[in-house]
Protein backbone atom coordinates (compact mmCIF):
# COMPACT_ATOMS: atom_id res chain seq x y z
CA UNK A 1 0.00 0.00 0.00
CA UNK A 2 1.10 3.61 -0.82
CA UNK A 3 2.38 5.76 1.79
CA UNK A 4 -0.65 8.37 1.31
CA UNK A 5 -3.80 5.99 0.70
CA UNK A 6 -2.77 3.30 2.95
CA UNK A 7 -3.83 5.53 6.28
CA UNK A 8 -7.69 5.37 5.98
CA UNK A 9 -7.16 1.61 6.12
CA UNK A 10 -4.87 0.59 8.51
CA UNK A 11 -5.19 2.90 11.35
CA UNK A 12 -8.09 0.89 13.07
CA UNK A 13 -5.82 -2.21 12.67
CA UNK A 14 -3.17 -0.32 14.17
CA UNK A 15 -4.80 0.92 17.05
CA UNK A 16 -5.91 -2.58 18.20
CA UNK A 17 -2.40 -4.15 17.81
CA UNK A 18 -0.94 -1.13 19.45
CA UNK A 19 -3.24 -1.55 22.35
CA UNK A 20 -2.90 -5.26 22.75
CA UNK A 21 0.94 -4.57 22.81
CA UNK A 22 0.99 -2.20 25.21
CA UNK A 23 -1.19 -4.72 27.60
CA UNK A 24 0.94 -7.40 26.80
CA UNK A 25 4.16 -5.86 27.93
CA UNK A 26 2.67 -4.54 30.86
CA UNK A 27 1.89 -8.12 31.79
CA UNK A 28 5.35 -8.63 31.74
CA UNK A 29 5.48 -7.19 35.08
CA UNK A 30 3.67 -10.18 36.46
CA UNK A 31 6.42 -12.48 35.64
CA UNK A 32 8.20 -14.41 38.44
CA UNK A 33 11.12 -12.97 40.42
CA UNK A 34 12.98 -16.11 39.26
CA UNK A 35 12.05 -14.77 35.23
CA UNK A 36 13.30 -11.50 35.87
CA UNK A 37 17.08 -12.69 37.31
CA UNK A 38 17.21 -15.35 34.20
CA UNK A 39 16.45 -12.45 32.05
CA UNK A 40 18.87 -10.35 33.51
CA UNK A 41 21.80 -12.66 33.59
CA UNK A 42 20.96 -14.49 29.84
CA UNK A 43 23.35 -13.00 27.73
CA UNK A 44 21.20 -12.06 24.76
CA UNK A 45 21.29 -9.16 21.95
CA UNK A 46 18.81 -6.71 22.51
CA UNK A 47 16.70 -8.39 19.02
CA UNK A 48 16.70 -12.12 20.65
CA UNK A 49 16.08 -9.83 24.06
CA UNK A 50 13.12 -7.92 22.42
CA UNK A 51 11.85 -11.79 20.25
CA UNK A 52 11.76 -12.88 23.66
CA UNK A 53 9.45 -10.32 25.57
CA UNK A 54 7.38 -11.03 22.46
CA UNK A 55 6.67 -14.37 24.01
CA UNK A 56 6.70 -13.47 27.21
CA UNK A 57 3.65 -11.51 26.47
CA UNK A 58 1.76 -14.37 23.92
CA UNK A 59 2.10 -11.42 21.24
CA UNK A 60 4.08 -14.55 19.39
CA UNK A 61 1.02 -16.55 19.12
CA UNK A 62 -0.61 -13.11 17.49
CA UNK A 63 -0.53 -12.66 13.90
CA UNK A 64 1.52 -9.46 14.22
CA UNK A 65 4.13 -11.10 16.26
CA UNK A 66 4.58 -14.25 13.97
CA UNK A 67 4.85 -11.98 11.22
CA UNK A 68 7.44 -9.98 13.06
CA UNK A 69 9.23 -13.44 13.99
CA UNK A 70 8.74 -14.79 10.64
CA UNK A 71 10.24 -12.02 9.12
CA UNK A 72 13.64 -11.50 11.18
CA UNK A 73 13.82 -15.69 10.53
CA UNK A 74 13.39 -14.92 6.46
CA UNK A 75 16.09 -12.04 6.29
CA UNK A 76 19.17 -14.65 7.35
CA UNK A 77 17.93 -16.98 4.41
CA UNK A 78 17.22 -14.19 1.99
CA UNK A 79 19.79 -11.82 1.63
CA UNK A 80 20.75 -8.87 -0.87
CA UNK A 81 23.89 -8.82 -2.25
CA UNK A 82 25.59 -6.09 -1.90
CA UNK A 83 29.45 -4.14 -2.28
CA UNK A 84 30.89 -1.82 0.33
CA UNK A 85 30.58 1.06 0.37
CA UNK A 86 27.55 0.91 0.26
CA UNK A 87 24.09 3.65 1.16
CA UNK A 88 20.05 2.57 0.85
CA UNK A 89 17.27 4.91 2.45
CA UNK A 90 14.44 2.61 3.30
CA UNK A 91 10.99 2.80 4.54
CA UNK A 92 9.08 1.13 7.82
CA UNK A 93 6.08 -0.19 7.11
CA UNK A 94 4.04 -0.59 10.67
CA UNK A 95 0.99 -2.52 9.12
CA UNK A 96 3.82 -5.14 7.52
CA UNK A 97 6.26 -5.90 9.74
CA UNK A 98 9.51 -6.67 7.33
CA UNK A 99 13.22 -6.91 7.92
CA UNK A 100 15.90 -5.86 5.40
CA UNK A 101 19.37 -8.11 5.35
CA UNK A 102 22.82 -7.58 3.32
CA UNK A 103 25.30 -9.76 2.46
CA UNK A 104 28.93 -8.24 1.83
CA UNK A 105 32.48 -9.44 1.29
CA UNK A 106 35.01 -8.51 3.95
CA UNK A 107 38.79 -9.23 4.32
CA UNK A 108 40.68 -10.27 7.32
CA UNK A 109 41.42 -7.01 9.06
CA UNK A 110 39.08 -4.74 7.45
CA UNK A 111 36.67 -2.74 10.22
CA UNK A 112 33.29 -2.19 9.13
CA UNK A 113 31.29 0.71 10.07
CA UNK A 114 27.54 0.97 10.44
CA UNK A 115 25.85 3.85 10.13
CA UNK A 116 22.08 3.91 10.54
CA UNK A 117 20.52 7.35 10.82
CA UNK A 118 16.52 7.54 11.22
CA UNK A 119 14.25 10.47 9.35
CA UNK A 120 13.29 13.06 11.94
CA UNK A 121 10.09 11.99 14.00
CA UNK A 122 11.04 8.36 13.77
CA UNK A 123 11.24 7.37 17.65
CA UNK A 124 11.26 4.09 16.67
CA UNK A 125 13.51 0.92 18.36
CA UNK A 126 15.61 -0.48 14.84
CA UNK A 127 18.06 -3.28 15.79
CA UNK A 128 21.07 -4.60 13.56
CA UNK A 129 22.77 -7.73 13.78
CA UNK A 130 25.60 -8.60 11.95
CA UNK A 131 27.15 -12.36 11.06
CA UNK A 132 29.33 -14.55 9.71
CA UNK A 133 28.39 -16.30 6.84
CA UNK A 134 30.03 -19.57 6.92
CA UNK A 135 29.69 -22.32 5.03
CA UNK A 136 27.92 -25.66 6.53
CA UNK A 137 27.09 -23.86 9.67
CA UNK A 138 24.98 -21.88 11.18
CA UNK A 139 25.16 -17.57 10.78
CA UNK A 140 27.77 -16.52 13.75
CA UNK A 141 26.73 -13.75 15.49
CA UNK A 142 29.37 -10.97 15.31
CA UNK A 143 27.88 -7.48 16.41
CA UNK A 144 24.49 -6.72 17.41
CA UNK A 145 23.25 -2.85 18.43
CA UNK A 146 19.90 -0.85 18.75
CA UNK A 147 18.68 2.36 18.37
CA UNK A 148 20.81 3.73 21.57
CA UNK A 149 23.90 3.21 19.44
CA UNK A 150 23.14 4.50 15.69
CA UNK A 151 26.54 4.20 14.59
CA UNK A 152 29.16 1.23 15.43
CA UNK A 153 31.84 -0.97 14.41
CA UNK A 154 33.66 -4.40 14.43
CA UNK A 155 36.36 -6.09 12.71
CA UNK A 156 36.64 -8.77 10.13
CA UNK A 157 38.81 -11.39 11.83
CA UNK A 158 38.63 -13.71 8.92
CA UNK A 159 38.02 -13.38 4.62
CA UNK A 160 34.57 -14.49 4.22
CA UNK A 161 31.06 -13.29 3.83
CA UNK A 162 29.02 -11.27 6.81
CA UNK A 163 25.45 -10.44 6.64
CA UNK A 164 24.19 -7.57 8.21
CA UNK A 165 19.72 -7.44 9.34
CA UNK A 166 17.85 -4.66 10.11
CA UNK A 167 15.06 -4.76 11.33
CA UNK A 168 12.29 -2.08 13.94
CA UNK A 169 10.34 -3.19 16.72
CA UNK A 170 6.45 -3.75 15.47
CA UNK A 171 4.48 -0.79 14.72
CA UNK A 172 7.74 1.24 13.56
CA UNK A 173 6.81 3.47 10.93
CA UNK A 174 9.48 6.22 9.29
CA UNK A 175 11.95 6.24 6.99
CA UNK A 176 15.67 5.70 7.58
CA UNK A 177 19.57 5.68 5.95
CA UNK A 178 21.71 2.91 6.02
CA UNK A 179 25.44 3.36 5.64
CA UNK A 180 27.99 0.56 5.41
CA UNK A 181 31.65 1.26 4.78
CA UNK A 182 34.98 -0.57 5.14
CA UNK A 183 37.64 1.10 7.27
CA UNK A 184 41.65 -0.10 8.28
CA UNK A 185 41.67 -1.91 12.00
CA UNK A 186 45.08 -0.39 12.93
CA UNK A 187 44.97 2.97 14.47
CA UNK A 188 48.20 4.46 12.88
CA UNK A 189 49.84 3.90 9.49
CA UNK A 190 53.21 2.17 10.49
CA UNK A 191 54.95 4.73 8.32
CA UNK A 192 55.21 8.11 9.69
CA UNK A 193 53.78 10.43 7.45
CA UNK A 194 52.84 7.72 4.35
CA UNK A 195 49.34 6.17 3.58
CA UNK A 196 48.92 3.05 1.81
CA UNK A 197 49.75 5.24 -1.59
CA UNK A 198 53.20 4.28 -0.44
CA UNK A 199 53.04 0.59 -0.52
CA UNK A 200 54.71 -0.77 -3.58
CA UNK A 201 54.91 -4.50 -3.18
CA UNK A 202 52.25 -6.54 -2.03
CA UNK A 203 51.15 -9.46 -0.42
CA UNK A 204 51.68 -12.87 -2.45
CA UNK A 205 54.33 -11.53 -5.07
CA UNK A 206 56.70 -13.86 -5.80
CA UNK A 207 60.22 -14.18 -4.30
CA UNK A 208 63.50 -16.23 -5.25
CA UNK A 209 62.42 -16.75 -8.46
CA UNK A 210 59.44 -18.13 -7.45
CA UNK A 211 60.47 -20.46 -4.79
CA UNK A 212 58.46 -18.65 -1.93
CA UNK A 213 55.94 -15.69 -1.99
CA UNK A 214 55.97 -12.28 -0.14
CA UNK A 215 54.41 -12.31 3.12
CA UNK A 216 54.10 -9.19 4.07
CA UNK A 217 53.81 -5.24 2.35
CA UNK A 218 56.52 -2.89 1.36
CA UNK A 219 56.51 0.57 2.40
CA UNK A 220 58.41 2.65 0.14
CA UNK A 221 60.03 5.79 2.33
CA UNK A 222 63.29 8.05 2.85
CA UNK A 223 65.84 6.39 5.06
CA UNK A 224 65.45 7.41 8.49
CA UNK A 225 61.78 8.04 8.38
CA UNK A 226 60.05 6.42 11.41
CA UNK A 227 58.73 3.43 11.58
CA UNK A 228 55.79 3.42 14.17
CA UNK A 229 53.70 1.04 16.40
CA UNK A 230 50.19 0.80 14.53
CA UNK A 231 48.67 -0.65 17.68
CA UNK A 232 49.46 -0.30 21.59
CA UNK A 233 51.39 -3.26 22.31
CA UNK A 234 54.96 -5.01 24.11
CA UNK A 235 58.05 -5.56 21.91
CA UNK A 236 58.45 -9.39 22.40
CA UNK A 237 61.63 -9.05 20.21
CA UNK A 238 64.32 -7.62 17.89
CA UNK A 239 67.50 -8.52 16.25
CA UNK A 240 69.06 -9.26 13.02
CA UNK A 241 68.53 -11.80 10.09
CA UNK A 242 69.08 -12.49 6.84
CA UNK A 243 66.25 -12.30 5.72
CA UNK A 244 64.66 -9.38 7.61
CA UNK A 245 68.08 -7.65 8.35
CA UNK A 246 66.96 -5.52 11.41
CA UNK A 247 63.81 -6.09 13.14
CA UNK A 248 61.10 -5.16 15.40
CA UNK A 249 58.25 -7.59 16.57
CA UNK A 250 55.11 -5.83 18.63
CA UNK A 251 52.72 -7.93 20.24
CA UNK A 252 49.50 -6.03 19.93
CA UNK A 253 47.74 -5.78 23.15
CA UNK A 254 43.95 -7.43 23.35
CA UNK A 255 44.24 -9.45 20.41
CA UNK A 256 46.36 -12.36 19.02
CA UNK A 257 48.36 -10.50 16.19
CA UNK A 258 52.00 -9.90 16.21
CA UNK A 259 52.76 -7.07 13.69
CA UNK A 260 56.49 -7.29 12.00
CA UNK A 261 58.54 -4.90 11.14
CA UNK A 262 61.45 -5.59 8.48
CA UNK A 263 64.35 -4.20 6.95
CA UNK A 264 64.66 -1.39 9.59
CA UNK A 265 68.04 1.02 9.30
CA UNK A 266 67.75 1.25 13.59
CA UNK A 267 65.93 -0.06 15.70
CA UNK A 268 65.03 2.13 18.78
CA UNK A 269 63.08 -0.27 21.55
CA UNK A 270 64.34 -3.27 23.40
CA UNK A 271 62.35 -6.48 24.38
CA UNK A 272 59.81 -5.82 27.22
CA UNK A 273 59.20 -2.52 26.00
CA UNK A 274 55.20 -0.93 26.46
CA UNK A 275 54.35 1.27 23.41
CA UNK A 276 51.41 2.86 22.16
CA UNK A 277 50.00 3.85 18.61
CA UNK A 278 52.68 6.19 17.11
CA UNK A 279 55.63 5.77 19.00
CA UNK A 280 58.90 5.14 17.17
CA UNK A 281 59.94 1.57 16.94
CA UNK A 282 63.09 2.23 14.85
CA UNK A 283 63.90 3.71 11.06
CA UNK A 284 63.19 2.66 7.94
CA UNK A 285 66.44 1.39 5.98
CA UNK A 286 67.24 -1.55 3.33
CA UNK A 287 69.19 -3.77 5.86
CA UNK A 288 68.97 -7.81 5.28
CA UNK A 289 68.20 -9.37 2.07
CA UNK A 290 67.04 -5.55 0.88
CA UNK A 291 70.29 -4.50 0.73
CA UNK A 292 70.48 -3.91 -2.88
CA UNK A 293 66.86 -2.20 -3.02
CA UNK A 294 65.78 1.68 -2.10
CA UNK A 295 64.47 1.90 1.76
CA UNK A 296 61.14 0.46 2.39
CA UNK A 297 59.68 -1.03 5.28
CA UNK A 298 58.33 -5.04 5.08
CA UNK A 299 55.62 -5.07 7.40
CA UNK A 300 54.04 -8.28 8.44
CA UNK A 301 50.98 -9.17 10.58
CA UNK A 302 51.05 -13.12 12.05
CA UNK A 303 48.43 -14.79 13.79
CA UNK A 304 49.38 -17.35 16.27
CA UNK A 305 47.52 -21.06 14.71
CA UNK A 306 47.65 -19.15 11.57
CA UNK A 307 50.41 -18.00 10.64
CA UNK A 308 51.26 -14.94 8.27
CA UNK A 309 48.26 -12.68 7.19
CA UNK A 310 47.90 -10.03 4.06
CA UNK A 311 48.17 -6.71 6.26
CA UNK A 312 46.83 -4.62 3.28
CA UNK A 313 43.19 -4.68 4.69
CA UNK A 314 44.52 -3.89 7.96
CA UNK A 315 45.90 -0.31 6.73
CA UNK A 316 44.28 0.87 4.17
CA UNK A 317 42.09 3.45 3.67
CA UNK A 318 38.49 3.53 3.68
CA UNK A 319 37.02 3.84 -0.01
CA UNK A 320 35.23 7.27 -0.33
CA UNK A 321 31.79 7.28 1.59
CA UNK A 322 28.43 5.90 -0.56
CA UNK A 323 26.42 8.67 -1.25
CA UNK A 324 23.00 8.60 -0.41
CA UNK A 325 20.04 8.19 -3.70
CA UNK A 326 19.42 11.16 -4.88
CA UNK A 327 16.67 12.54 -7.47
CA UNK A 328 12.69 11.96 -6.45
CA UNK A 329 11.75 10.41 -3.02
CA UNK A 330 10.07 6.86 -4.16
CA UNK A 331 10.24 4.99 -0.77
CA UNK A 332 6.65 3.60 0.08
CA UNK A 333 5.54 4.27 -3.32
CA UNK A 334 3.55 1.52 -5.45
CA UNK A 335 5.03 0.83 -8.62
CA UNK A 336 5.15 -1.36 -11.94
CA UNK A 337 7.74 -2.20 -14.36
CA UNK A 338 7.39 -1.14 -17.78
CA UNK A 339 7.78 -4.76 -18.96
CA UNK A 340 8.33 -8.18 -17.02
CA UNK A 341 12.07 -8.75 -15.23
CA UNK A 342 13.64 -10.75 -13.02
CA UNK A 343 13.71 -9.40 -8.86
CA UNK A 344 17.49 -8.94 -8.61
CA UNK A 345 18.94 -10.15 -5.42
CA UNK A 346 22.15 -7.42 -6.05
CA UNK A 347 22.32 -3.66 -5.93
CA UNK A 348 24.74 -3.77 -8.67
CA UNK A 349 22.13 -4.73 -11.35
CA UNK A 350 24.97 -5.37 -13.90
CA UNK A 351 26.51 -7.88 -11.78
CA UNK A 352 23.03 -9.54 -10.58
CA UNK A 353 21.77 -10.15 -13.71
CA UNK A 354 22.49 -14.03 -13.79
CA UNK A 355 21.00 -13.90 -10.51
CA UNK A 356 17.44 -13.44 -10.42
CA UNK A 357 15.28 -14.63 -7.55
CA UNK A 358 11.83 -14.02 -9.26
CA UNK A 359 10.23 -13.20 -12.16
CA UNK A 360 7.95 -10.14 -11.89
CA UNK A 361 4.98 -9.13 -14.26
CA UNK A 362 4.58 -5.93 -15.46
CA UNK A 363 1.42 -5.91 -14.28
CA UNK A 364 2.36 -6.93 -11.09
CA UNK A 365 2.48 -3.76 -8.11
CA UNK A 366 5.95 -3.55 -6.01
CA UNK A 367 6.28 -1.74 -2.85
CA UNK A 368 8.98 0.56 -2.87
CA UNK A 369 11.34 -0.16 0.36
CA UNK A 370 14.19 1.32 -0.07
CA UNK A 371 16.72 3.30 -2.81
CA UNK A 372 20.38 2.36 -3.74
CA UNK A 373 21.97 4.54 -6.52
CA UNK A 374 20.14 3.66 -9.86
CA UNK A 375 18.24 0.70 -8.38
CA UNK A 376 15.23 0.24 -5.95
CA UNK A 377 14.80 -2.42 -3.61
CA UNK A 378 11.34 -3.40 -3.62
CA UNK A 379 8.96 -5.75 -2.01
CA UNK A 380 7.09 -8.11 -4.08
CA UNK A 381 2.91 -9.17 -2.80
CA UNK A 382 4.60 -12.62 -1.35
CA UNK A 383 6.60 -10.35 0.78
CA UNK A 384 9.86 -11.27 -1.33
CA UNK A 385 12.21 -8.35 -2.01
CA UNK A 386 15.21 -7.25 -3.95
CA UNK A 387 16.01 -4.84 -6.58
CA UNK A 388 14.72 -3.77 -9.80
CA UNK A 389 16.20 -0.41 -12.07
CA UNK A 390 14.57 2.56 -11.13
CA UNK A 391 14.01 3.77 -14.29
CA UNK A 392 12.47 0.62 -15.64
CA UNK A 393 9.09 1.54 -13.12
CA UNK A 394 6.38 3.69 -13.85
CA UNK A 395 3.89 5.00 -10.18
CA UNK A 396 1.28 2.59 -10.14
CA UNK A 397 -1.42 5.31 -8.72
CA UNK A 398 -0.28 7.60 -11.81
CA UNK A 399 -0.85 4.89 -14.01
CA UNK A 400 -3.39 2.80 -13.23
CA UNK A 401 -4.06 -0.53 -14.98
CA UNK A 402 -7.53 0.07 -15.80
CA UNK A 403 -10.96 2.25 -14.25
CA UNK A 404 -13.69 0.46 -13.57
CA UNK A 405 -17.10 0.47 -11.81
CA UNK A 406 -17.89 -2.01 -9.32
CA UNK A 407 -20.50 -4.40 -10.38
CA UNK A 408 -20.47 -6.03 -6.53
CA UNK A 409 -19.47 -5.33 -3.22
CA UNK A 410 -15.77 -5.69 -2.96
CA UNK A 411 -14.47 -7.14 0.83
CA UNK A 412 -10.86 -5.57 0.37
CA UNK A 413 -7.44 -7.82 1.63
CA UNK A 414 -4.30 -6.88 3.47
CA UNK A 415 -2.15 -9.71 0.89
CA UNK A 416 -3.90 -11.61 -2.32
CA UNK A 417 -4.41 -14.16 -0.36
CA UNK A 418 -7.53 -16.44 0.87
CA UNK A 419 -6.00 -16.08 4.44
CA UNK A 420 -5.32 -12.16 4.10
CA UNK A 421 -7.28 -10.38 6.89
CA UNK A 422 -9.78 -8.13 5.58
CA UNK A 423 -9.45 -4.41 6.14
CA UNK A 424 -12.18 -2.48 4.25
CA UNK A 425 -14.89 -2.83 1.78
CA UNK A 426 -16.45 -0.92 -1.13
CA UNK A 427 -20.10 -0.83 -2.02
CA UNK A 428 -21.20 -1.77 -5.78
CA UNK A 429 -20.89 0.84 -7.59
CA UNK A 430 -17.92 2.14 -7.15
CA UNK A 431 -15.03 4.30 -9.29
CA UNK A 432 -11.80 2.32 -8.91
CA UNK A 433 -8.72 2.38 -10.19
CA UNK A 434 -6.52 -1.52 -11.13
CA UNK A 435 -3.43 -0.06 -9.60
CA UNK A 436 -1.81 -4.01 -10.21
CA UNK A 437 -2.66 -7.40 -10.83
CA UNK A 438 -1.42 -10.50 -8.73
CA UNK A 439 -2.83 -14.07 -10.13
CA UNK A 440 -6.61 -13.82 -10.13
CA UNK A 441 -6.53 -10.46 -7.29
CA UNK A 442 -6.31 -6.86 -8.06
CA UNK A 443 -5.07 -4.38 -6.16
CA UNK A 444 -7.66 -1.72 -5.69
CA UNK A 445 -7.92 2.17 -4.72
CA UNK A 446 -10.81 4.02 -4.20
CA UNK A 447 -12.27 7.35 -4.04
CA UNK A 448 -11.00 7.81 -0.90
CA UNK A 449 -7.79 6.37 -1.12
CA UNK A 450 -8.79 3.09 0.39
CA UNK A 451 -6.76 0.44 -0.96
CA UNK A 452 -6.67 -3.56 -0.91
CA UNK A 453 -6.77 -6.90 -3.14
CA UNK A 454 -10.24 -8.28 -4.05
CA UNK A 455 -11.06 -10.35 -7.06
CA UNK A 456 -13.45 -9.13 -9.42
Amino acid sequence: MDRNSARPSARPRLVVLYALFMVSLLALSGCSKQQTLQALFQKSTPHEAYARQLHQAGLDRRPAGRAWLGAAAQALRDSLVVALPFAETGYFRPERPAAASYRYAVRAGEQVHVSLALAPGVNARVFVDAFAVEPGRNLQPISSADTLVLDFRYRAENDGQHLLRLQPELLAAGRYTLRLSREPSLSVFPVQGRTDAAVGSFWGAARDAGARQHEGIDIFAPRGTPAVAAVAGTVTRTGETPLGGRVVWLAADGRPDHLYYAHLDKQLVTAGQRVQPGDTLGLVGNTGNARTTVPHLHFGIYRGGRGALDPFPFVQRPAKPAAAPTGPDRRGELVRLRRGAALQAAANLKQGLAAGVASIPPKMPLLVVGQQGAALRVQLPSGETGYVPAQGVVGAAATPLRRVNLRAGAELQALPTAAAPAIGALAAGTAVAVLGQADAYSLLRGPKGETGWAIL
